[in-house]
């Protein structure tokens, strides 16, 4: 029989995640120029969600769809690492697994500028 794996639970587990997620930012800034690329926009566009008069609502749907971008490009970098730990040969599949990750971030993408572009155009015309 084999030994069953100790998970970790309350206090300690949530601390174990913590780390285990802030682990994952610093890999993804390190190892992926376009998560850094985007974190890099969050960081300049943030102050402006506070600096131009907007609701709490529109506050939340600025952030929200920046958080939401940086999210997807986690989750296809994810993708990708994993296609490659297991071939790096050229296969269909694995192609088309790596295209539709990339389609997600720009789908999400689509999705921030439009919304930004939304809720500034007013402020300014």
């Amino acid at each position: 029989m084999t030994a069953a794996i100790q998970k970790h639970t309350g206090l300690k587990r949530l601390l174990f995640a913590t780390y285990y997620s802030l682990r994952g930012l610093c890999l993804c800034a390190r190892y992926e120029s376009a998560f850094r690329q985007e974190l890099a926009i969050f960081l300049v566009l943030l102050p402006f969600v506070f600096i131009i008069d907007f609701t709490a609502i529109e506050r939340l749907a600025l952030i929200g769809v920046m958080v939401a971008v940086m999210t997807v490009e986690a989750l296809n970098s994810a993708i990708e690492c994993t296609l490659d730990r297991f071939s790096t040969e050229l296969h269909p599949l694995a192609g088309r697994a790596k295209d539709y990750g990339s389609l997600a971030v720009l789908m999400t993408l689509l999705i921030a500028v439009a919304t930004w572009l939304v809720l500034l155009w007013p402020k300014f015309t």
